[in-house]
């Protein structure tokens, strides 16, 4: 019987962490395919993914042209997933921020739950290696995007998030326009104003193992005009 669950992984040079990212899931999550979205990555990341697949059929890759960000990652991850069928998503980063271990705990989530999103920010949940500023500035712009669009939850911008089916069919994937952070934030924002139902996981993110940051000043701006922007958005 096919699985019904599929994790999305975005990649772009991340050489150093995929092959044991890939391991673990396939360890941690024995009922879910394992699709990676990789942008071109010139440090070979694609050709590790495909090395991994041959002894690992749950795994797949699907290589896009060029770099056009995490957003667009996870619609073309969204989309390939609804074309096969997967009745269950989950988001994850590839440098073990998000613990493979923790992704059991959002599916089961959605026995019950329409969306499960992975939280740094409310009892049980926490961060790893983080500096002061980038403290502050995820915290802030929590509290931001939580105020301005008036949401119950307190980690909107975090990446590590599971879904059912329905919710992307109906939240109007074609129509997100969001980028970086704010992405993470209309993907919630959508669910919410759609009448589904939603709840947090406590997780611990870790502070990238290896590799460098995606992270830039440019997605910041970008995430604090965005939130404004969806407070106009006429949802049903």
């Amino acid at each position: 019987m096919p699985n019904t669950n599929l994790v999305i992984v975005p990649t772009y040079n991340e050489i150093e962490n995929i092959t044991q990212l890939l391991l673990k899931l396939t360890e941690q999550v024995k009922d879910a395919d394992i699709l990676v979205v990789d942008d071109s990555s010139p440090d070979g990341t694609a050709q590790a993914v495909e090395v991994t697949a041959k002894t690992h059929p749950q795994i797949h890759l699907l290589s896009r042209l060029k770099k056009d960000g995490l957003a667009g990652a996870y619609l073309a991850g969204f989309r390939w997933g609804l074309e096969r069928h997967y009745e269950r998503f989950v988001q994850m980063d590839a440098d073990f921020s998000h613990s493979p271990a923790d992704v059991p705990r959002l599916l089961q989530a959605l026995g019950t739950y329409d969306q499960a999103m992975g939280s740094r920010y409310i009892k049980g949940g926490s961060t790893s290696g983080w500096t002061l500023p980038r403290i502050f500035i995820s915290r802030g712009g929590n509290l931001y995007a939580k105020t301005v669009l008036n949401l119950p939850y307190s980690d909107l911008t975090g990446g590590f998030n599971a879904h059912r089916r329905k919710v992307l069919e109906t939240i109007g994937l074609n129509e997100i326009t969001s980028r970086g952070y704010a992405f993470q934030v209309e993907l919630k924002y959508r669910t919410f104003k759609m009448g589904f139902t939603q709840i947090e996981i406590p997780i611990l993110f870790e502070n990238r193992r290896l590799g460098v940051s995606k992270m830039s000043q440019d997605i910041v701006k970008e995430a604090a005009f965005k939130v404004l922007q969806l407070r106009q958005l006429n949802l049903r």
